[in-house]
């Protein structure tokens, strides 16, 4: 299984209209790609400054065939999207993790 995390530093300011927007718009819409099995949003604990909350949405897809689909056909849109809503206000970097185990 392959693990897609995307980390989030935002501005405080916008804090409550992201999490809404995420729960009900964006992150729906990703996983009607159908090409993610589960997702967890989760905040960091600790991380909180001047420079805003850290976040991250972690997706979980069944092979890296699924993710290189979800890649080539849906990523591009989905990240302008959340771009164009919240362009200045936040930094991201995403990481792609190989499951080994889980329970």
């Amino acid at each position: 299984m392959i693990l897609y995390n995307v980390t989030i530093k935002l501005d405080d300011a916008i804090k409550a209209d992201w999490l809404e927007w995420m729960q009900s718009v964006h992150i729906p819409d990703v996983m009607a790609t159908g090409l993610f099995k589960e997702y967890k949003l989760s905040r960091l604990i600790g991380d909180e400054d001047e420079y805003g909350t850290t976040f991250a949405i972690q997706y979980l897809c069944g092979s890296m065939d699924d993710f290189e689909t979800y890649q080539a056909s849906h990523a591009a849109a989905l990240q302008a999207d959340h771009t164009e809503r919240y362009k200045g206000k936040f930094g991201a970097f995403r990481t792609l993790l190989e499951v080994l185990s889980a329970s």
